[in-house]
């Protein structure tokens, strides 16, 4: 009798454990309820195995399948904690103590991936899908993984099995997203997944990984409007989602919004797998005209993905400032836009008018890309031709309506032709979604200063100085400490406007 009580014992302490499991690991027991049920079946069909059998002997040797779910708890703990490199070798003692443990694989594999160990955690993902085959969770993190190290192929069938097992699957959908878009995909693919897409997005709780997949695919079907729309969605939903900020920055730089794009840059986490926000930074730099510092960067990237090592032969041609070398290779081939974006850029200051002409071939050559518009714009305010440049920049802006680079360059046109109060709301616009920016505000401050605003001057010096670096704006803080103590007196004697 004492040997089936201590057998119950026992068999209730396993159960209680496989259900503290089930209420803490949040991790992979995510999805339907239908799911979970399943993870459950499988968790607790996994370990009655092991369950000793009633009338065996007491001084029988401890339960391997007990052991394995204590470690396991254990690791879930340090894994939660942060704690990951402790986690992956309590992982590994569950794995150890077992001959199968899909779900120790499984969250090994995601600590791995978080320590940047991408070929080991390769290799927990693939043991996971070994071992459990239909795991939708596991086979989306596999494909994922294989998708930042461009195996495209093997990638994709994981994905598409992940998808096939739960149509739910958001990871699965923006991995398998970013895999269609990078091959450049046909339209006809890209349109079939975007209807997927936006049935799971107006299906209740949708995810943000979800509706930034969503929005990346109306991107490269030119459905811009509904684009923003639906970045704004995933970021509302989860401000940090680094896919929407990634694709949402990307989009920008397309727009040739260099302005806004850099807003965004500036807070991405930079291990982000396969060198995505390193891509960007490079991108960023190199439409500054900083080739090469745009190609140090992309360098430094380890294991660089077919993307990556396409943007360094970019880069390589790029980085030369010789205006007669690039002259040159385009005598071979007049339309290449590439080439004469970079004339375009490279001009700009030198010389204006012929900036001018080579932004408009590159328009021209290359009329989807809004880019070489915006720089045909920047070259015409470069050229002090204020009134054209304002026609064509508010022509560009109903195209791309939140592109802050159209808005700055228009903002100085009017500045330039001292109509302030219209230069006054495009600063205003741009303060508002960057307020962080100095140079706003520092115009800002000056245009309510020459409208006799003296109040708000004030306030916008104030704001500049605070946001200004030390370095690269002396000279306007010099203006402006200057300036503060006239104005201070002016609005003492209340004169000026108020508004």
């Amino acid at each position: 009798m004492r040997k089936w009580s201590r057998q119950f014992e026992a068999d209730d302490t396993i159960l209680d454990i496989l259900m503290t499991i089930l209420r803490r690991s949040r991790f992979f027991f995510a999805g339907p309820r239908s799911a979970r049920l399943n993870a459950f079946a499988a968790l607790l069909f996994a370990f009655a195995c092991y369950f000793p059998i009633a009338g065996q002997d007491e001084d029988t040797e401890p339960d391997p399948a007990a052991s394995a779910v204590e470690l396991f708890q254990k690791a879930q703990d340090a894994h939660e904690k942060g704690q990951l490199k402790e986690a992956v070798e309590i992982y590994d003692k569950a794995i150890s103590a077992v001959a199968e443990f899909p779900e120790a694989e499984f969250q090994k594999g995601n600590a791995l991936l978080s320590l940047g160990r991408r070929d080991e955690a390769e290799k927990a993902f693939r043991r996971t899908v070994q071992i459990r085959p239909d795991w939708n969770l596991a086979l989306a993190n596999l494909g994922s993984l294989l998708l930042g190290k461009g195996s495209y192929a093997e990638a994709e069938k994981h994905l598409l099995k992940a998808i096939s097992i739960d149509s739910q699957n958001s990871l699965a959908y923006s991995a398998l997203t970013e895999l269609r878009l990078r091959t450049k995909a046909p339209p006809e693919q890209l349109k079939d997944l975007l209807l997927r897409l936006t049935a799971l997005t107006e299906r209740a709780k949708p995810t943000a990984s979800a509706w930034a997949a969503r929005a990346a695919l109306e991107v490269a079907l030119g459905e811009k409007a509904a684009a923003r729309s639906s970045f704004n969605r995933a970021l509302e939903l989860d401000p940090k989602n680094q896919f929407a900020l990634i694709s949402k920055a990307s989009a920008m730089l397309d727009e040739g919004d260099r302005t806004g794009a850099e807003g965004i840059i500036r807070t991405l986490d930079t291990s982000s797998g396969g060198g995505a926000v390193q891509m960007l930074q490079a991108r960023l730099l190199f439409a500054d005209g900083k080739a090469e510092e745009a190609l140090k960067i992309i360098n430094a990237i380890s294991d660089p993905s077919p993307d990556v090592i396409a943007m360094r032969e970019r880069l390589s041609l790029a980085r030369t400032e010789n205006a007669a070398e690039l002259e040159k290779i385009l005598e071979k081939n007049g339309t290449d836009a590439f080439v004469l974006g970079r004339l375009c850029s490279l001009f700009r200051t030198a010389d204006p008018a012929k900036a001018l002409a080579y932004c408009r071939r590159a328009s021209e050559a290359d009329p989807e890309n809004i880019d070489h518009a915006v720089g045909f714009g920047a070259a015409l305010v470069q050229a002090k031709l204020f009134t054209e440049a304002i026609e064509i920049l508010r022509k560009l802006q109903k195209i791309s309506p939140e592109n802050v680079t159209i808005r700055a360059n228009i903002a100085t046109a009017l500045f330039q032709l001292k109509r302030y109060a219209e230069a006054k709301a495009e600063y205003q616009w741009i303060a508002e979604r960057q307020p962080t920016s100095a140079v706003a505000y520092y115009f800002l401050g000056i245009t309510h200063d020459q409208l006799a605003e003296y109040l708000d001057a004030m306030a916008n010096y104030q704001l500049f100085l605070r946001h200004a670096d030390a370095e690269r704006n002396k000279v306007e803080i010099e203006k402006v400490n200057l300036r503060l103590p006239i104005l201070q007196k002016q609005i003492k004697e209340k004169k000026g406007k108020r508004t």
